[in-house]
């Protein structure tokens, strides 16, 4: 039973795989290269060598992929290395199949305001690499120098990404113009929030942690208004010394303000922090709190 449950989930995973590169491939050839919109990776670099001697971007992102890849089996090791070796040869392959359908679209891809095509294009970007990333895959190319620029210099993947594809748009600006330099770093933006979306998700509840000196005001008014599971963890103060208690509780995005507004009823000196919670599995499930 666990083995056809792990099939189940592997064949999924592959074709969110294949659906992201599907979109990222369709994106870049229907959008991005006929508007020399550079957002940072391998295509990006050969989208400049093109304009400059008219090199094969395909041709360039297998190659720079291959080479990239035995730099990974080398400094990263094979563990590593796998989850790059899919998008290494099928995003070429995807880049060649995706050209037919995008030629056939870019007539229709002409507005008005060009903005909207580079927010179209940052979003679909997005959601192709939340895709790839939600699936536990990578496109290769770049994405190998980031995973190494982590281990060796101990840079987080995403803030290495941000810097190398900003480098890139820079270096292309003498030869694509300022113009869209300043559009390619706008569509990097809309993609890296799209792709944290799907990658992430979207949040629907917040997480409050409360510490108040009213804490049995507060666990009575939850048991009798509301309808939520709560959590009170002891806690002792940092400088005080201070021995209290805390509580933790999940609501729903709709019900954050009427909790907090509870919360500060019953005690207006109360601490708390809310943080956005994308996630919420087992325990007590429902969430609305009819206090209104």
């Amino acid at each position: 039973m666990k083995k056809k449950i792990n099939l189940k989930t592997e064949i999924f995973h592959a074709c969110l795989f294949l659906i992201g590169l599907f979109i990222i491939s369709l994106t870049f050839n229907a959008i991005l290269l006929p508007n020399s919109l550079v957002v940072g990776g391998a295509t990006g670099i050969g989208l400049v060598l093109n304009k400059l001697f008219d090199i094969n971007v395909n041709l360039f992102v297998f190659v720079s992929g291959i080479f990239l890849l035995v730099i990974s089996f080398i400094f990263l090791g094979f563990k590593k290395t796998k989850r790059n070796i899919a998008g290494t040869f099928l995003y070429p392959i995807m880049l060649s199949i995706t050209l037919p359908l995008a030629n056939k679209l870019i007539p229709h891809l002409k507005f008005d305001d060009f903005i909207i095509l580079v927010v179209l294009g940052g979003s679909c970007l997005g959601l192709g690499y939340g895709l790839v990333y939600k699936a536990g895959y990578s496109t290769g190319g770049l994405d190998i120098v980031m995973q190494l620029l982590n281990k060796y210099l101990k840079l987080p993947e995403g803030k290495a990404s941000k810097v190398a594809n900003m480098i890139v748009v820079v270096l292309a600006t003498p030869v694509l113009g300022l113009a869209n330099a300043i559009y390619s770093a706008i569509t990097l933006i809309f993609e890296e929030i799209t792709t944290n979306k799907i990658t992430i998700g979207i949040s629907d509840s917040k997480m409050f942690f409360v510490y108040t000196r009213k804490i049995d005001q507060i666990r009575d008014a939850l048991v009798k208004k509301g309808d939520i599971g709560f959590t009170i963890m002891p806690t002792i103060g940092g400088y005080s010394h201070y021995k209290g208690e805390m509580i933790m509780c999940v609501v729903s995005t709709r019900d954050y303000y009427a909790f907090r507004e509870l919360v500060l009823q019953i005690d207006k000196n109360a601490f708390f922090i809310i943080n956005d919670c994308y996630e919420v599995n087992g325990g007590y499930k429902k969430q609305h709190l009819p206090f209104l």
